[in-house]
């Protein structure tokens, strides 16, 4: 049986791991290295690292932090903001990433999620994707959810997984550091429209959320979250051993 992943966020800007409410007043909460560390020696699945202004700063990502962070930590990492081509691809798993995360960039150029599919594999390509409810309809992001596209969430999505889209993550702006719960309407909408991996986003408050997620909503691959480990409210070792008594498979 496929262990269920539990992955750390690290949204960074300006060289340090920030964490807001709703994409909304940033707080600065660690070095990215160090928690990327200490997150690979306490039992996370995976990393993913986001510069969170990238895109909407027009900038290119950050690449010594990126490099370290590789250099030290030994689980897969994943990399997203301001990928607008397949260079950016290139550049940022030339610096140690596993996979690369695209939102911004796919939107503007659906074309580069099957350029970089056919030249890296669709193991290295993740489509993550911003989303909101607009009157009642989920309305897909971009630029770290500052614009509202007015596309379909679940048809990019599937779009998306169409044009080589290995993995998705599905990170849901309206539960996003309300701490309440995952997006579990959301989720498995998403988890039945494609068959690749799905890793939800947005909402965790408590270890019973993961618990809710693995649960209710059985082909999820992974839960994500940040600061809910970040400030110690949620240890991931700990967090494990429950899922694992709840008779779901992770890795110990």
């Amino acid at each position: 049986m496929i262990t269920k992943r539990i992955i750390p966020c690290l949204d960074i800007k300006d060289g340090k791991v920030v964490k807001g409410v709703q994409f909304e007043g940033l707080r600065e909460v660690a070095s990215p290295v160090e928690l990327a560390k200490f997150y690979s020696s306490c039992g996370a699945d995976e990393l993913v690292f986001y510069d969170i202004t990238a895109s909407a700063e027009g900038r290119a990502l950050f690449t010594d932090i990126l490099r370290e962070a590789a250099r030290q930590v030994f689980i897969p990492l994943t990399v997203g903001g301001g990928i607008r081509g397949v260079a950016d691809f290139e550049r940022v798993l030339s610096c140690g990433a596993d996979k690369v995360s695209v939102n911004s960039g796919a939107i503007a150029n659906p074309t580069i999620i099957g350029e970089a599919a056919k030249k890296y594999g669709n193991q290295c390509v993740v489509i993550s994707a911003d989303i909101k409810r607009v009157n009642g309809a989920f309305h897909v992001f971009a630029k770290g959810g500052r614009e509202d596209t007015g596309m379909d969430a679940i048809e990019w999505i599937v779009r998306c997984v169409g044009d080589g889209a290995g993995e998705v993550v599905v990170n849901s702006m309206d539960t996003d550091g309300v701490k309440k719960g995952f997006d579990l309407e959301l989720l498995e909408k998403v988890c039945k429209a494609v068959d690749v991996p799905v890793i939800a986003s947005g909402g965790a408050g408590r270890a019973q959320d993961f618990v809710d997620l693995f649960e209710k909503i059985p082909t999820i691959d992974a839960g994500l979250a940040a600061s809910v480990f970040h400030f110690g409210e949620i240890e991931i070792n700990a967090l494990k051993e429950l899922l694992k008594e709840r008779g779901i498979p992770v890795r110990l």
